[in-house]
């Protein structure tokens, strides 16, 4: 792939390949590996429930047994609504095994959202809790639907548990091509718009683990097995998932729970001692806050990442300062599996930048009008990244998929420049793109300003329309713990840094910002609110 030499090569850790040949095997292959190499090594921790590696494989290959008996073949897409936990695990390979496609579904969707995803993705089968039968009944799919259980406790005919118990023959070897056939149908947030099905094979996400692996594990000669990862970031998001597809790679530990609540975390650190800890940026603003953690908590960690969102600069600086340990930036999307770009943990790192380009993936800088002209070094245009990471397209949508892959190239919707030495920094969204009286402002520059100020634990800064500017730049605001500021001292404190047209002339304070399960904040919903009041105000002529 490599036909030009890229600044950025020079900076990858000693003994990193610039391209690495990746295994055509299925994501099943990787759990079957470890359980052969690694039998014994534990795989799971989620609360008091267990597996090793061996337990983990006989559990998915009895409930890939159960399934094929009752019909579910290859190709069949298979809606998993599960928080973190060891029953999503067994579920997704018992999955995989049958060279089915997992359709990620957030558990805590409602009926309307679920409607619209199981008659997208035309699931026929769902893994899930009895509590989601209600939702399915609610979206007209109950009739179209095989449920079953998960529940650990009170478990039924219908349960993952009862057919894992069943003395079946192991299904039949089933021919997977990895680099065509799906194996996750991964749903985008829905934080831009109507969200679409991105399909995922299983080159794909091997692929990605391979390069992750390649980049950073060696770099940090982590141990293979040996690492415990710390599982936080949801199972049904494109992360958290490829996360789990890399420990088991590894045959490291997964440790997890079902939902992030600061105090529980940092009793399942102290606990456990994870080596590894994938995050995102609220779970380091909450680590970073909490009253009584020290360093010597988590001086068990070897390797801290954050994906999902950008990471506010100050938190990066004080996160270092408190405990004395480097975050590594990356970028991804559901459409590339998920990482495309990470900054090295060896050598040069540029905080606030989204580092340089896996091994295999080729990225560059495009004109935001059509996209066909390259920028040089230090200009504002679209990213484009190319790799075996980037998806096959989205589902049964192909107007979507020519619009966002062209020639090969992933048009990804976000603003970015790369500087001489080929570190890439992201500006923003497209979408996101603040046009007031002719100037354009990147949300994210007023962010990282305001997140700077000692009151503020969380900001999100948005355009809402006006009549005379075109869009009016607000910004809404947490407050840390007993802290108090007023509208006007923030505007001061952006007086000070920022030419007169960034800074925000409307200030709201709440109490919590709405985000996604992998916290990632909606601005866009932020934005839907503001254009409301403004429909209710043009209503009322107040």
């Amino acid at each position: 792939m490599r036909k030009v030499n890229r600044p950025w090569y020079k900076f990858y850790p000693k003994k990193t390949p610039y391209e690495v040949e990746f295994p055509l095997l299925s994501l099943y292959d990787l759990l079957e590996r470890s359980a052969q190499n690694y039998p014994n090594r534990k795989a799971v921790i989620d609360g008091d429930l267990e597996l090793t590696y061996s337990e983990l494989k006989k559990a998915s290959d009895r409930l890939a047994a159960s399934l094929y008996l009752r019909g579910v073949g290859k190709g069949e897409r298979i809606a998993l609504m599960l928080p973190n936990c060891v029953e999503y695990i067994i579920s997704y390979y018992a999955i995989l095994r049958l060279g089915g496609a997992v359709v990620q579904v957030n558990p805590v969707y409602q009926s309307s959202e679920l409607e619209y995803i199981l008659q997208d993705s035309e699931a026929t089968w769902m893994i899930g809790h009895d509590h989601q039968i209600e939702k399915i009944e609610k979206s007209g799919f109950a009739d179209k639907l095989t449920f079953v259980s998960a529940n650990r406790k009170n478990v039924s005919k219908e349960n993952i548990y009862s057919w894992i118990a069943e003395k079946n023959h192991e299904p039949p070897t089933i021919d997977i091509n990895p680099k065509e056939d799906l194996a996750v149908l991964q749903y985008t947030g829905g934080t831009t718009g109507r969200s679409k099905g991105v399909m995922l094979t299983h080159f794909n996400l091997v692929s990605n683990v391979v390069q992750d692996f390649t980049f950073t594990v060696n770099a940090l000669n982590l141990q293979t097995p040996g690492e415990r990862m710390l599982g936080l970031t949801p199972l049904f998001h494109v992360f958290g998932n490829a996360r789990l597809n890399s420990a088991v790679f590894a045959a490291s530990t997964y440790i997890t729970i079902e939902k992030f609540e600061i105090n529980k975390v940092v009793d399942l650190i102290r606990k456990h001692r994870p080596t590894i800890f994938p995050g995102v940026p609220t779970m380091y603003i909450a680590l970073l806050n909490h009253p009584d953690l020290t360093a010597k908590d988590l001086k068990c960690f070897k390797y801290c990442s954050c994906g999902s969102a950008p990471l506010p600069i100050e938190v990066i600086y004080k996160f270092e300062q408190n405990f004395g340990i480097q975050i590594s930036e990356g970028f991804g999307m559901s459409e590339t599996a998920p990482t495309t770009h990470r900054n090295p943990v060896v050598g040069q790192r540029k905080p606030g930048s989204i580092g340089i380009p896996y091994p295999n993936t080729d990225a560059k800088i495009v004109d935001l009008e059509g996209g066909s002209e390259e920028l040089p070094p230090g200009h504002t245009g679209e990213l484009i990244i190319k790799g075996p990471q980037v998806m096959k397209g989205y589902w049964n949508n192909q107007e979507e998929t020519n619009a966002a892959l062209r020639d090969g190239w992933l048009y990804t919707g976000d603003i970015a420049t790369m500087d001489e030495e080929g570190y890439f920094f992201i500006v923003g969204r497209k979408k996101d793109l603040i046009i007031a009286s002719g100037f354009n402002i990147y949300p994210i520059e007023i962010e990282n300003v305001i997140y700077q100020h000692p009151a503020v634990a969380e900001v999100c800064v948005f355009g809402i329309p006006d009549p005379y500017r075109g869009e009016t730049v607000k910004a809404t605001i947490v407050l840390k713990k007993g802290m108090y500021v007023t509208e006007e001292h923030i505007i001061e404190w952006c007086n000070e840094r920022f030419a007169k047209y960034k800074v925000p002339r409307l200030i709201e304070f709440r109490e919590q910002l709405p985000k996604t399960m992998v916290g990632k904040i909606l601005r866009r919903k932020l934005q839907e609110e503001e254009v409301e009041k403004l429909k209710v105000i043009g209503n009322t002529g107040k």
